[in-house]
């Protein structure tokens, strides 16, 4: 049952004969499986109805494992962080009243009801908003700016239909604005990483010293150390991947969601039962207007109080919108009112408790069960940020944002569960670091501030577009949804931003240290592409190389791989010059990732004839949400196959001579045969005196990364003795 596409739906490659194809034995599998489900819903609704609710249910109850570690035990440091000076009852009752609203606001409203909604095809964050609005408008200016070139794919590419909104038609027209807008995103994917280092260290950190609170005579010293081993514990237990690390954690995270308002009912009822008039928020603006710039200050304490939420977002890929949505609101919203509540209710009786807000609110009779129920819980928080780092990472990868890094796919049935071995490990030494450098738990808390607020400014800003340009949402809403949060996040923002010498530059230096990263080697990828495309080989110059006296057709199948498709890359005349010879089939192969998260399986593999015998070109396209991890085998036979059927629709079409195809169906099964190489360039940028500075020092950069990641072909299970590196130096 494969498919096959005609040219004319192609309308750059009208002139030749185009077969998509995918794994045909992967598609069918799917039909026959969507076909088996449409009966059964057929016949029994109910049954299927009950199954899908329930599964709902199970994805729900994991989510408390991997989502909302992060957010849910935000108590054990929110007050510790807070730099209170003898508060009183109404400063309390107005600092209740703040969290209450940040969470409904933003955690209720902005991620659980819209941001969840704009998610890419199942996956979310920075990235996806960002590849979302690529995808509806010509506002890349990397990977989707390299694939416009091939216009055969702009359906898949830019999806968007109508009139375009000014919004859009502005960014498309301004680089400045396409740059800054690329930048945005890259800020907003450093910041969450960023966040997946700090969330283990104050989570665990702030857990472990309540060991403090009971025996005096621990050190400080001692709590660090025994939480810089927890957490090296845990970074070893990644490699098992978010599914079986997740069913372990929930147990864990539904015994903290529930344990802890509970004791914050008791709290209430036994120290301050009217809290909850602190929900209306005449007490926000009496705060405000007592306490001053001191009350704007505390701001960069409360705000953590939503910390973890991006992960609702960002963690998509994992989940799905029900389950997040029904886990947030019917346990975790609930429980951290609750919980604030009750520490709150037991700091108005005792308002200089406020530096060990959690433990101290903590009956003495259940204290060392919530100890170590807080203890575990801690080390679950970490878990949520993590698996979105490593979710972001993989994005960034496949995007060529980011170094190539291996990429491990954890689960069989949900594409967004990654682990990366190196990240996983660059990580733990990071919080590790983090806890041994910076101990004090108020200079994490200020950096951890830094990192909350700017995330949700910048996931607010990308909303915005997302609805102007691709939603077509109403100027009134649009305006009320930007005007509430960009200035109520704003305002966080600014508050947090006084803590940069107290910790809040932690942060800065690690998203400064990525995004130098990034922007090098996306520099380096675009200058070398640059040069590719400037001093590609025509069809005419190939013919030209073949011609010259002593180079032959060597029998056998090449996979010769190149970055471009319109014309041939350079390496090819360094490689016939050199080795004398071209293989009789050769297919000239290109992984393109799109900026969209998956690929449809018919259109994966895409084959056409290049104009001279024995010479095609071959396009391998993914999402940032597929995966790569194929055999060589079976690599080689899903490319082989879909050529044959291309070669099989040229025999019975009209335009080619059937001799001559008969003839290269023939070749191509002796080509197999004879044996497959796999041909790439290893190329280098020869930096010259007459280059600028910039260019010395970012190329130079360039070449120490690109020297140290890993290549494109391990991904494709390709054996290392069918492996060819043809070496070339590019003129910078």
């Amino acid at each position: 049952m494969d498919r096959q596409r005609q040219s004319e739906s192609r309308r750059n490659l009208s002139e030749v004969n185009v077969v998509v194809v995918a794994d045909s034995t992967a598609s069918n599998g799917r039909l026959l499986h969507l076909h088996a489900l449409s009966t059964d819903s057929a016949s029994l609704p109910n049954a299927n109805e009950q199954m899908s609710r329930w599964s709902t249910l199970v994805l729900a109850y994991k989510t408390l494992g991997v989502v909302f570690g992060g957010l849910v035990t935000s108590p054990l440091y929110v007050y510790p962080s807070m730099p209170l000076k003898s508060p009183t009852k109404e400063d309390y009752l107005g600092i209740y009243s703040i969290m209450f609203w940040t969470l409904t606001l933003i955690g209720v409203v902005k991620y659980a009801s819209i941001a969840i909604k704009a998610d890419d095809h199942g996956e979310g964050g920075t990235f996806a908003l960002y590849s979302l609005l690529c995808r509806h408008v010509n506002i890349g200016i990397l990977s989707s700016k390299r694939v416009s070139s091939n216009s055969s794919l702009s359906h898949s590419v830019h999806e968007g239909t109508g009139k375009k909104s000014r919004l859009g038609i502005f960014f498309e027209s301004s680089i400045v604005a396409r740059r800054v807008l690329l930048f945005v995103a890259i800020l907003g994917t450093c910041m969450l990483i960023g966040d997946g280092i700090l969330t283990p260290a104050i989570s665990v950190l702030s857990a472990m010293d309540g060991l403090r609170a009971q025996f005096h005579s621990v050190s400080k010293s001692l709590v660090e150390a025994l939480s810089a081993v927890v957490l090296v514990v845990l970074f070893l237990l990644q490699k098992f991947g978010t599914s079986k690390v997740s069913f372990l954690f929930s147990p864990i995270m539904a015994a903290w969601t529930l344990s802890t308002p509970l004791v914050g009912i008791y709290s209430i009822i036994h120290h301050y039962p009217s809290i909850f008039k602190a929900i209306s928020p005449h007490y926000i603006f009496h705060f405000f207007w007592r306490n001053g710039k001191e009350g704007w200050l505390l701001l960069g304490g409360t705000v953590l109080c939503i910390t973890g939420s991006e992960a609702m977002f960002a963690d998509l890929g994992h989940f799905n919108q029900r389950s997040i949505q029904i886990a947030f609101l019917f346990t975790i919203y609930p429980s951290l009112v609750l919980t604030y509540a009750g520490q709150t209710a037991y700091l108005i009786k005792n308002p200089n408790d406020h530096d060990d807000g959690f433990y101290k609110f903590i009956p003495t009779a259940v204290y060392w069960p919530i100890f170590i129920i807080a203890t575990s819980a801690a080390v679950v928080a970490s878990q949520s940020l993590i698996s979105a780092t490593f979710s972001v990472i993989k994005q960034s990868v496949v995007l060529d944002y980011f170094p190539r890094v291996k990429v491990v796919h954890t689960s069989n049935s949900k594409e967004g569960e990654v682990y990366s071995p190196e990240v996983n490990y660059i990580l733990m030494i990071l919080c590790v670091a983090v806890i041994i450098i910076f101990g004090d738990g108020k200079d994490i808390g200020n950096a951890f501030g830094v990192v909350v607020s700017l995330v949700m400014l910048i996931t607010t800003i990308l909303l915005t577009l997302v609805m102007i340009i691709i939603w077509k949402t109403p100027p009134v809403l649009v305006a009320l949804y930007f005007s509430m949060f960009f200035v109520m996040e704003g305002v966080y923002v600014s508050a947090v931003g006084t803590k940069i010498y107290e910790g809040g530059w932690i942060p800065f230096a690690i998203s400064f240290m990525l995004a130098v990263i990034m922007f090098g080697w996306f520099y380096g990828r675009q200058r070398k592409l640059e040069y590719e495309l400037t001093h590609k080989i025509t069809l005419e110059r190939l013919i030209g190389l073949l011609s010259y006296p002593g180079v032959q057709r060597v029998p056998g199948l090449c996979l010769f791989y190149t970055n471009i498709q319109d014309g041939f890359t350079p390496i090819l005349g360094h490689y016939i010059k050199t080795m004398k010879s071209l293989h009789k089939v050769t297919i000239f192969t290109t992984l393109r990732y799109l900026l969209v998260s998956k690929v449809a399986p018919h259109e994966r593999i895409i084959i056409k004839k290049l104009g001279l015998k024995g010479v095609y070109g071959c396009v391998i396209q993914y999402g940032y949400a597929d995966s790569l991890n194929l055999e060589g085998d079976d690599f080689v036979s899903q490319v082989t196959n879909s050529l044959h059927m291309h070669l099989q629709g040229c025999l019975d079409g009209l335009t080619y001579d059937p001799v001559e195809i008969q003839e290269e169906i023939s070749d191509l099964e002796q080509a197999k045969q004879a044996g497959v190489v796999h041909v790439i360039g290893k190329t280098r940028f020869h930096v010259g005196k007459s280059c600028r500075w910039f260019d010395r020092i970012m190329l130079a950069f360039y070449e120490v990364m690109h020297n140290n990641c890993r290549s494109a072909l391990p991904a494709l299970g390709v054996p290392l003795q069918q492996r060819i590196e043809v070496g070339m130096l590019y003129e910078a």
